[in-house]
């Protein structure tokens, strides 16, 4: 019994499938690789806490860490849970401004860093964090070494799991990010939750290609426990560089977000009529829009199935879709919720969630639940009778012209087949005599044709968008701004940036 303990899960797995492979380290060959098994998961993560123990970490210690996609990194967090400490995972791409506000938020007692890392000075940086704080933390650097020390010395394993032993981030651009609280078994149940959906068997290979410190890492964490399957970890993900070890491992089930999908589709139309991953089963994932085309030729041209979902931080995983699924399903709507999750469309169409997958608040914060218990998300949709979820767009995506109200994501979606765009993120701007316009900021593919206003306001027309929606603006970058974990494109930097100006003609 896991007794709804991440360590106890660990512990479990590793009694049963000692001598079976859960983790694979990617180098840039084969014998750049490493691995660990199941069995030495959990025997180096429990010297990891005795070494962290010897430190002066205890149960309910505060440790705020930053690293990468590495072996090294899942024992730290693991040992972290052997010692029920509360620990507050940091993407690496953070720096001076958000570290320093997590720190604070959190007092934390230490905070491990990888030291310099893709040519960034994390140590340098935390001593300098550090020394602002009335109560500096102690910093260590962890990257190819972890404290290490004689489990005999530890105390015993957290016995339940519903305290807050973790604090998560919300990516913010305009505020400062908030503290995500939550227990062992909301990430317990989020995680087997996944893999039941993604129906998951012993011949399959996964892969972790985001970082670790997203909440989607002891998510897929757990689904490897439960199943007893491993996964290939990226610690820099970048195509085509990483098809060698998908292809080595005989990966079967990627992916990430919809900005992972456009990657391997794109490199798969390099050589057409080869599969790229011929192992690939299934690309899956979440957190951000996925158009319809997109899925079609997806499944077309990479010659798997694709599976998308509804996740936030707050609740890692609230809906999936099922392989299963019919293709109408798969490609327009975000699957179904598992047993325990409550999806409730509160007036107006926001999605309300209630379930022991969701958070338990936000640190320092007032409880975000309403009467009834539900979290409201700010994003909006329905349910179908079948009881799939349709998400179409956040509340603040919603533009507001002449009283109209305008959904980005559609727009959004009928971009997106027009060939010379390969990404697009449409926007309300302030507008003064009609309280907002529309604004269109696309992403050409290479070789594209410059686009026009003229040009996209035709083939929108085609598609048959009403004219009361069409952009007034155009904005074409060279890369749309993407938040640091799973590329979710960044819209509030983009309301900034173009708040004002003339428009593209």
């Amino acid at each position: 019994m896991d007794r709804g303990t991440l360590w106890g899960l660990v512990a479990g797995r590793a009694a049963r499938s000692p001598d079976v492979t859960a983790l694979i380290q990617a180098g840039a060959t084969a014998a750049d690789d490493r691995r660990l098994t199941f069995g030495a998961l959990r025997t180096r993560a429990e010297r990891v806490a005795a070494g962290l123990y010897g430190l002066g970490v205890r149960p309910g210690s505060r440790v705020v860490w930053q690293l990468p996609t590495r072996i090294e990194t899942v024992l730290l967090s693991l040992a972290l849970a052997r010692l029920g400490a509360v620990q507050s995972p940091l993407v690496p791409a953070y720096r001076d401004h958000e570290t320093a506000h997590v720190l604070r938020r959190t007092a934390a007692d230490l905070f491990v860093v990888p030291g310099t890392w893709r040519g960034f000075d994390h140590a340098a940086m935390a001593r300098r964090l550090a020394a602002r704080l009335p109560r500096p933390p102690a910093v260590l650097t962890a990257y190819r070494t972890l404290p290490d020390g004689d489990p005999a010395v530890l105390p015993p394993p957290p016995a339940e799991g519903e305290a807050v032993r973790w604090i998560y981030w919300t990516s913010g651009s305009t505020a400062d990010p908030k503290g995500v609280l939550h227990c062992d078994r909301a990430l317990l149940t989020a995680g087997t939750d996944l893999g039941r959906a993604l129906r998951l068997t012993p011949s399959d290979v996964g892969s972790m290609a985001f970082p670790y410190a997203h909440v989607a890492g002891p998510d897929y964490t757990v689904m490897l426990l439960r199943h007893g399957i491993p996964a290939v970890l990226f610690e820099h993900f970048a195509l085509p560089a990483a098809l060698g070890a998908y292809r080595r491992h005989g990966v079967t089930v990627a992916g990430g977000s919809t900005a992972f999908y456009a990657l391997f589709l794109a490199e798969q139309r390099k050589q057409p009529g080869r599969r790229l991953l011929p192992a690939l089963r299934l690309l899956a994932g979440g957190g951000a829009p996925k158009p319809p085309d997109l899925y079609d030729d997806v499944v077309r041209e990479l010659g798997c199935a694709l599976t998308h979902g509804y996740a936030l931080t707050e609740a890692p995983m609230v809906t999936m879709g099922d392989p299963r699924d019919s293709h109408e399903h798969l490609a327009t709507r975000d699957g179904r919720p598992p047993a325990g999750m409550e999806i409730r469309i509160a007036d107006g169409g926001e999605i309300r969630l209630r379930g022991p997958a969701v958070c338990r608040g936000y640190l320092g914060e007032p409880a975000p639940f309403d009467a009834d218990g539900f979290l409201p998300t700010g994003d909006l949709g329905h349910l179908t009778p079948s009881g799939h979820l349709v998400v179409t767009g956040r509340l603040k995506d919603i533009i507001i012209r002449k009283g109209e109200n305008i959904s980005a994501q559609e727009i959004e979606e009928l971009l997106h087949r027009h060939p010379d765009i390969a990404e697009a993120a449409v926007i309300g701007l302030p507008d003064a005599a009609r309280g907002e316009r529309v604004c269109a900021v696309v992403e050409q593919p290479p070789g594209a044709a410059e686009l026009t206003l003229d040009a996209i306001t035709a083939h929108l027309l085609a598609q048959g968008l009403a004219r009361h929606k069409l952009p007034e603006r155009l904005e074409v970058l060279a890369a749309l701004p993407r938040g640091a974990t799973l590329g979710k494109v960044r819209k509030p930097e983009l309301r900034e940036r173009f708040g004002g100006g003339a428009a593209r003609v």
